[in-house]
């Protein structure tokens, strides 16, 4: 028997990824019109540096919309030598605007999925990122009824998850964690003895990407979150 199911939220329960994608194609566009001259590879050195200069400033800035502004207005002042206009500057501000005001788009048997688990379950949410900015997300998805536990971290590691299981006096092999990247949502839930399923996501942040090969195992892949249900059952009735 499980003690609680724990969720990753985006793009495991809401899609997040595609809306970053967006965002960096539209400020890829915006600094190759603010230099014409620019290379044609212009694009993906663009793109190249604005991760770079996310990766330094993650330890500054953290996860989130805010962090990613900041890293877009760096890389662009960078990238321009100080000289990108004030108009451009405000172009990259509405980019962080929509970001901040989109809808937010449910994964597929996203809500389904919660209604059948929590009817038996007690479920936890756990991501990482700006304290306001996935309180409002979940407030927006209208999955927060779902949620007996919301745990919002800094970065998820493995001394993350063991204070969370510490915090809720939960035995590793009765938790399970639910989520679409290896290294942040199942390598440091497995490492603890704990149960995890992995749910691939079409676009994964070079950030998150484990180096191919790895031997790890421990956890279950699943196709889509629809499948989570059953496979529930399945590790409950084997308890």
């Amino acid at each position: 028997m499980l003690d609680m199911i724990a969720f990753d939220a985006d793009d495991t329960l809401w899609h997040n990824e595609t809306l970053y994608a967006r965002a960096q194609e539209r400020f890829k566009q915006l600094l190759i019109a603010s230099q014409p001259e620019a290379a044609p590879q212009a694009a993906e050195q663009v793109g190249q540096k604005l991760y770079e200069t996310e990766m330094r400033n993650l330890g500054r800035y953290g996860y989130g919309i805010k962090g990613f502004a900041l890293s877009m207005i760096e890389t662009a002042l960078e990238l321009t030598g100080d000289s990108i206009t004030g108009q451009d500057i405000r172009r990259i501000l509405d980019i962080v605007q929509d970001m901040l005001n989109a809808d937010v788009e449910l994964v597929e048997h996203a809500r389904p999925t919660l209604a059948a688990l929590s009817a038996s379950y007690p479920l936890m949410l756990i991501t990482k990122g700006d304290l306001f900015d996935q309180e409002r997300k979940l407030a927006r998805s209208g999955l927060a009824s779902y949620f007996q536990f919301i745990e919002i971290v800094s970065g998820k590691t493995r001394e993350a998850y063991r204070s969370i299981l510490t915090k809720y006096r939960i035995a590793p092999p009765r938790f399970l964690m639910v989520g679409n990247s290896l290294k942040s949502d199942v390598l440091p839930v497995v490492a603890l003895g704990g149960r995890a399923v992995y749910i691939p996501y079409h676009l994964t942040w070079a950030h998150e990407a484990v180096v191919e090969g790895s031997s790890e195992t421990g956890y279950v892949q699943l196709e889509h979150l629809g499948l989570l249900p059953a496979l529930v059952e399945e590790i409950s009735q084997s308890a």
